[in-house]
């Protein structure tokens, strides 16, 4: 699998006044296309009496990166706001920043600013988080070595997804790739080799250490 990545836990709002304007920064998981011009034409919709709907997504699948001034001037709005997502490591993403003009000019610093700001804002809101190439696992314990084998998960940062406890206990867990092989191995020298951990499924997750 390829390495982990930061992408947004989910959709964010938040604004500021800057000299009579109002900017508003909107941040949204978007894993396509499709998802980012979806959202960017919904917040458009939202907001058709603004003065500009600046965005910029940017996307892992071909590594696509779009932006837009949407009528400020070149570089002003569109490349500050994509400059924020690239600076932070965040991908499957999507920002729009509204601005509502305030009848004072910003002049070109003071707009790169102020769309970075409403970049950053909406990005903190929609919350940053790291998936990590995961491994969901599988166990059938004997109750007489289910204590000890669940006393070392933590060790491995795991997160249990399922216990059921018939004649024997069925462990559903998700483990980071990178503690897999030495969760295995433990595992193994702790159970006699009597307990196999069988890779169920391969995925990326938000697994907090």
């Amino acid at each position: 699998m390829q390495a982990e990545y930061t992408t947004l836990a989910g959709y964010g709002e938040d604004e500021f006044v800057e000299k009579r304007s109002r900017f508003i920064g909107y941040a949204a998981p978007a894993a396509t296309e499709e998802e980012a011009t979806a959202f960017i034409a919904s917040i458009r919709e939202r907001h058709r009496e603004a003065s500009h709907n600046v965005y910029a997504y940017v996307l892992r699948d071909r590594q696509i990166k779009r932006y837009s001034d949407d009528g400020e001037p070149q570089g002003t709005a569109g490349l500050p706001v994509l400059d924020v997502l690239q600076k932070a490591g965040i991908v499957d993403a999507v920002v729009v920043v509204t601005r509502y003009f305030g009848g004072t000019l910003l002049g070109a610093g003071g707009l790169v600013r102020a769309y970075t700001q409403g970049a950053a804002i909406g990005v903190q809101a929609a919350r940053p988080k790291v998936m990590s190439p995961c491994t969901i696992l599988e166990m059938d314990i004997d109750y007489a070595q289910y204590g000890k084998i669940t006393y070392i998960l933590p060790k491995y940062h795991t997160v249990t997804l399922n216990a059921d406890f018939g004649v024997a206990v069925k462990l559903r867990v998700l483990i980071k790739d990178r503690f897999l092989a030495g969760f295995q191995k433990e595992l193994t020298e702790l159970t006699s080799a009597t307990v196999f951990a069988y890779e169920v499924e391969k995925l990326f997750a938000e697994v907090a250490e």
